[in-house]
């Protein structure tokens, strides 16, 4: 995680925590000339607009205050979604024995994109099952997220 998004988590973790929520992630990222600063937020039952609004009121002065970024920004407070990116340990660990999608910089057993069951994962290699058991190297995984059955 990118120094400013960890600065960000620790100073924004206590004052969302204290609102009833969960911070989720946070994420800095520059999209075409703007710059983004996402707070992802949860709570068991969900979120919904109003739960953006009461977080985003609480956080927005206190960034301005703190001043980590010094780019103009937009501020972003909403929900990790349904399908949710798996960015932290806690999230894979949350998530063992439900369905992720892994994307790959290079093929795993001839595929980019592999659907199946969060069975493991540690430092190295991250393990799941869907016919057979499928290792993918830790370093060769752009992007884990949970998958939802649409069905």
């Amino acid at each position: 995680m990118a120094k400013i998004e960890e600065k960000v988590e620790d100073l924004l973790q206590p004052i969302i925590n204290n609102l009833g929520y969960d911070l989720y992630d946070v994420e800095y990222v520059k999209e075409g000339k703007d710059y983004y600063l996402r707070i992802f937020i949860d709570k068991p039952e969900g979120i919904d607009l109003n739960d953006c609004e009461k977080v985003n009121n609480a956080i927005t002065d206190i960034l301005d205050e703190e001043d980590y970024i010094k780019e103009q920004y937009f501020l972003e407070v909403s929900s990790p979604g349904i399908e949710r990116k798996l960015t932290k340990e806690k999230h894979l660990q949350s998530n063992i024995g439900s369905l992720v999608e892994i994307s790959t910089f290079k093929p795993v057993n001839g595929q980019k994109q592999i659907i199946g069951k969060l069975k493991q994962f540690d430092n190295e290699k991250i393990i799941i099952e869907d016919i057979e058991e499928i290792k993918i190297l830790r370093k060769d995984i752009s992007q884990i997220k949970t998958k939802y059955n649409w069905e």
